[in-house]
């Protein structure tokens, strides 16, 4: 199984402190060596510009093999993706005007070619179980629905690993 992980999903690792959770860092850090965990450049560029602990950063650092450029397939997929005019709204408007980083139609093109499931925390309705999708946002895991891409959580993600604590 290969996880495309998102920049929110990343950024929330950086609540499982490296020098308590070490089995979790020494499971992700397993699942890159086996190249089941991988993301996007775009999610790397994000981690780069936004508020993330020097812990996830350093290790984002250390792994930059596993944020790939995106593929032709994948820029393919992209294009399809933004077909959906509801889902052009995946850009913001800052977004558009600033010129910073996207990495959410990449990290879902990224999961589409590679036959992956995206970790995202992004999207979600909490406090139901299971997570179910906010309905007409144009956010990843409604995205992944249209498309029928696996997506799932963090929490999913480790239970999906057998990660008990």
């Amino acid at each position: 199984m290969i996880y495309v992980f998102d920049t929110s999903s990343l950024r929330s690792l950086q609540h499982f402190y490296p020098r308590v959770f070490k089995s979790i860092w020494d499971g992700l850090e397993k699942l890159v060596e086996q190249n089941c965990l991988i993301s996007t450049r775009e999610v790397f560029n994000e981690l780069d510009r936004q508020a993330v602990s020097a812990e996830v950063l350093k290790w984002a650092n250390n792994h930059k093999a596993l944020f790939t450029t995106p593929t032709s397939p994948e820029l393919q997929f992209v294009v399809e993706i933004f077909k959906i005019k509801h889902f052009q709204g995946l850009i913001g408007a800052q977004q558009r005007l600033k010129g910073t980083p996207v990495a959410d139609p990449f990290v879902i093109a990224c999961a589409r070619i590679n036959k992956g499931t995206v970790v995202t925390e992004e999207g979600w309705q909490y406090g139901s179980k299971p997570l179910t999708l906010k309905p007409n946002a144009a956010k990843i895991p409604n995205v992944c629905a249209h498309f029928k891409i696996p997506c799932i959580g963090l929490e999913e993600f480790m239970h999906q690993q057998g990660w008990a604590f």
